[in-house]
């Protein structure tokens, strides 16, 4: 019987280890008033595969709802994840007075934002509630007002949301600003029954949190998020303000991901969380960053990156691909063109198209449902075999239906949270790979080796030289 709890044990704890790996742990809506801490902490949220955000709304503070929102949505946009919903305070949309650093701080190209569609705060909650049923933490980087008149007026709120991570001075600190802001919905909201755990900033005796070896190892690692953050402490607001070198709404992200590198002192529902191990809190800040909080694989920790490895005419491009387009596409790519039996030039376009999806969404893989216009006559349809790698969109998960009645294309439709958007590949280069296709089986034929050689050498021109974010026409459609 001991023997059997021990196999038992052991066997609970591999399968927690391995079991639904596309799944995250955790399920967010942020707030944020636009400060120049938050676009530090909604970069990491963004970068960590181990977080789903599915939403972002706007509350006066440091910046009006206006100029936050316009913030917000240029970050996202920066980061093609244009499909992430950005909600508006439509009832209190001026702040006190604005703060002339946290204006001027750049978060994308605010000239592309269009706030007329922007919907409305409670609407934007109201809407995530009804669609995600997974329990939430709502994460407050600002006062407590989004909060606060969520729980008043969304019956569901008090259901789903299982806590409130609240960036602020400590539960006991009411000359703190985030409280300040709205001193009723902060004492509201540390009365109500939703825990609420109150994450107080990084303070370590004479020493500064972004210190030079931690920006210089920020600096080293290549992904969008980070190059984000190294461009913030590159701008001239932030290099004269000693501010933004303090770590302080990033410790909410910090404590999302890891409590136990936090001093946690708990009193009925509330519990104030300070930052303890502080070599630990910055080696995870780093891995946020890397995008290592999740396992990505199911049978090996990670593919090769050593050109070495591939063949003779591949090897020669690998970096170059993994550094125009990152890890997620080149080990899609990989594993398509096995699956695929050959490099396939609509199955590397099939690898593209999906990775934007989960980009435009920011998703995981196996998150929402594809129907591919693909077809089911090749070459068009070698689509389908780099779609449903790239998604996780199987026909063995179900996500994935191919359907036939093609008149433009290819394309297919995403649909996610009830949104939905359809990707086509651009007409011209539709029509410029079809004929290119066309005249090598006219000259040669399929059982030509010559004709493969010559899809494999425009499959790998085209996987380096074709930017997913440039090669598709993207719409949101109706669900």
């Amino acid at each position: 019987m001991k023997r059997f709890l021990l196999i038992s044990v052991s066997l609970i704890i591999s399968l927690s280890l391995y079991s639904h790996p596309w799944k995250p742990s955790h399920y967010v809506i942020v707030d944020t008033d636009g400060g120049v801490d938050d676009i530090k902490a909604i970069t990491m949220l963004l970068a960590s595969p181990d977080v789903r955000v599915l939403a972002i709304t706007v509350s006066p503070g440091v910046l009006s709802t206006e100029n936050a929102y316009k913030k917000v949505k240029s970050l996202l946009n920066l980061f093609y994840h244009e499909g992430i919903p950005v909600g508006i305070n439509m009832t209190n949309s001026q702040s006190r007075e604005e703060f002339p650093v946290a204006l001027q701080t750049i978060w994308g190209d605010e000239s592309r934002v269009n706030m007329e569609q922007a919907p409305g705060n409670m609407n934007l909650i109201s809407e995530i509630l009804a669609v995600e049923k997974t329990a939430i933490s709502f994460i407050s980087l600002c006062s407590m007002t989004t909060a606060y008149s969520a729980l008043k007026e969304i019956p569901s709120f008090r259901k789903q949301v299982k806590e409130i991570i609240w960036s602020a001075d400590g539960a006991a600190d009411t000359k703190g600003y985030n409280y300040n802001i709205d001193k009723k919905a902060s004492e509201k909201m540390l009365k109500q029954e939703i825990p609420v755990h109150i994450v107080r900033k990084y303070i370590e005796t004479d020493v500064v949190f972004y210190d030079d070896e931690l920006i210089s190892s920020i600096g080293s690692i290549n992904t969008i998020y980070a190059k984000k953050i190294i461009e913030f402490f590159n701008l001239e607001t932030t290099r004269n303000h000693s501010f933004c070198y303090e770590g302080t709404d990033e410790m909410a992200v910090l404590f999302l991901h890891y409590p136990d590198l936090f001093l946690n002192k708990v009193a009925g529902n509330i519990s104030e969380s300070i930052p303890s191990d502080f070599k630990g809190i910055k080696e995870s800040m780093l891995r946020i960053l890397k995008g290592e909080t999740v396992g990505r694989n199911q049978v090996i920790r990670q593919l090769p990156v050593d050109p070495l490895f591939y063949f003779e005419d591949v090897g020669p491009m690998v970096t170059e691909i993994i550094n125009r387009y990152g890890i997620d596409e080149w080990t899609s790519g990989v594993i398509a063109n096995e699956l695929h039996r050959h490099l396939g030039i609509f199955a590397i376009i099939g690898v593209k198209m999906g990775i934007r999806a989960r980009e435009y969404f920011n998703t995981g893989v196996d998150e929402f449902k594809t129907a591919s216009y693909a077809g089911s006559i090749p070459p068009l349809s070698c689509m389908n075999d780099g779609l449903q790698v790239s998604t996780g969109s199987t026909p063995g998960h179900g996500l994935l239906t191919v359907r036939n009645d093609t008149i433009t294309g290819p394309f297919a439709d995403i649909t996610y949270l009830n949104r939905k958007i359809r990707l086509t590949l651009k007409p011209k280069l539709t029509e410029k790979i079809s004929s290119a296709l066309k005249e090598y089986n006219f000259v040669y034929g399929l059982n030509s080796n010559i004709y493969w050689e010559l899809v494999r050498k425009d499959a790998l021109k085209y996987w380096l030289e074709l930017d997913r974010h440039e090669i598709f026409i993207i719409e949101a459609l109706r669900p």
